[in-house]
C-alpha cells in the first residue's frame, strides 16, 4: 500500500507508484465531478483528467524540498505533493477540515508543509510567483529548485514575458512547466498562437527548453530529470512544453462544443495516460492485471471515504471570515 502523505519525490517512488498516483487523480476528479453535479461542491471547478502523467512524471523527478506551484487545475499537483484527498475533497466542498479551511475552494488551495503555494486563479499568477519563490530560494542559498506550472493560455500573458526575462536575467532555479492541454478554454493553440511550439519562446531570453509527450508519464520524468541539472548547475532556468489534453471541459460550465466527439474518443484510445501506462507495467512483467485491479479497488475505496468525509464535514464558523487575512511583523 502507498503511502499518500508521503506523495512522490525522487527519493521515494517507483513505477508501480506512478500507476498509483495517476489513477488516484483520475478516480478523484471523476468523484468530484460527480460532486459538483450532486450540488455539494460550489463555485469553480476544473478537473486534470487526461492530464495526470505530467504531474506525476515532474513530482517523482524533484525532491520533497522543491516548491510547486500552479494555476487553478491544480487537485492533482496536491495530491502527489501528499496532501490526503480527504482534506483535498472537504476543500473542494467549503469544509472547515479542507486543507485551506475551507476559504480558498478548488482554484485556491495550498500545503505550505508540503511546499505546495497554490493554485491560483488568476490566469499566468503562477509564472511571477514561482519567479518570486525560485528568487528567495536563490537568495538565501538553499539548491532548492522550483516547478511553476501554467497552461498553453497562459503562455499568451504578458506576464509570464517578463517573468522569462527576470528569471534569465538573474538565473533563477526555476522550471516553467506548460501543460498544453491545446485549448485555452475554447481557443485552440492554431487559432491563438503563430508559433505552436511555446517552449521556443523562451529563446528570445536565452532560456532553453524542450518538448514533451505529456501522455507518457516516464517521458515526463526523463524530461524534468534533465531540467533539474541544468537548473541545479546554476545556468537558470528551463522551459517544458508537456503536450497533453484534456478530456472535460475547461471548467464545469463548460460543454467543450468547440471540439468534436470523435476527437476526444481518438486521443482516449490512442493516447491515454493511465492505459498505456498499465500495458507498458504488464508488457515488462513488472506487475499484473490482478496487482492493478487490487490498486484500483483500494482506490476507490480511499475516494469514496474522501467524499463521505467532506459531506459530513462541518462548515467553517463566521469568525474564519476575519482570519488568515493579515500578518503582523
Amino acid at each position: 500500500m502507498v503511502d499518500i502523505s508521503k506523495g512522490l519525490s525522487v527519493k521515494n517512488n517507483n513505477k508501480l507508484d506512478y500507476y498509483y498516483f495517476m489513477q488516484l487523480i483520475r478516480r478523484f476528479e471523476e468523484k468530484a465531478g460527480q460532486m459538483y453535479g450532486m450540488g455539494l461542491i460550489g463555485g469553480f471547478c476544473h478537473l486534470y483528467i487526461g492530464q495526470e502523467a505530467v504531474v506525476v512524471g515532474a513530482q517523482s523527478a524533484i525532491s520533497q524540498d522543491d516548491a510547486v506551484i500552479t494555476l487553478y487545475r491544480d487537485h492533482g499537483h496536491m495530491l502527489v505533493a501528499g496532501v490526503h484527498p480527504k482534506y483535498v475533497m472537504a476543500e473542494l466542498a467549503g469544509k472547515a477540515s479542507g486543507c485551506s479551511k475551507g476559504k480558498g475552494g478548488s482554484m485556491h488551495m495550498f500545503a505550505k508543509d508540503k511546499n505546495f503555494y497554490g493554485g491560483h486563479g488568476i490566469v499566468g499568477a503562477s509564472t511571477t510567483l514561482g519567479t518570486g519563490i525560485a528568487f528567495a530560494n536563490k537568495y538565501l542559498s538553499n539548491d532548492q529548485v522550483t516547478l511553476a506550472y501554467f497552461g498553453d493560455g497562459s503562455a499568451n500573458q504578458g506576464q509570464v514575458h517578463e517573468s522569462y526575462n527576470m528569471a534569465a536575467l538573474w538565473s533563477l532555479p526555476v522550471i516553467y512547466i506548460i501543460e498544453n492541454n491545446q485549448y485555452a478554454m475554447g481557443t485552440s493553440v492554431s487559432r491563438s498562437t503563430k508559433q505552436k511550439q511555446l517552449f521556443k519562446r523562451g529563446e528570445a531570453f536565452g532560456i532553453p527548453g524542450s518538448k514533451v509527450d505529456g501522455m507518457s508519464v516516464l517521458d515526463v520524468k526523463k524530461a524534468i530529470q534533465k531540467a533539474v541539472k541544468h537548473v541545479k548547475s546554476g545556468k537558470g532556468p528551463y522551459i517544458i512544453e508537456a503536450m497533453t489534453y484534456r478530456y472535460r471541459g475547461h471548467s464545469m460550465s463548460d460543454p467543450a462544443k468547440y471540439r468534436s466527439r470523435e476527437e476526444v474518443k481518438k486521443i482516449r484510445s490512442d493516447s491515454d495516460p493511465i492505459q498505456s501506462f498499465s500495458d507498458y507495467l504488464i508488457d515488462n512483467k513488472l506487475t499484473s492485471e490482478g496487482e492493478l485491479k487490487d490498486i484500483d479497488k483500494e482506490i476507490k475505496k480511499i475516494i469514496a471515504d474522501a467524499a463521505l468525509f467532506a459531506e459530513e464535514s462541518s462548515e467553517p464558523e463566521s469568525e474564519e471570515l476575519y482570519k488568515d487575512i493579515l500578518i503582523e511583523v
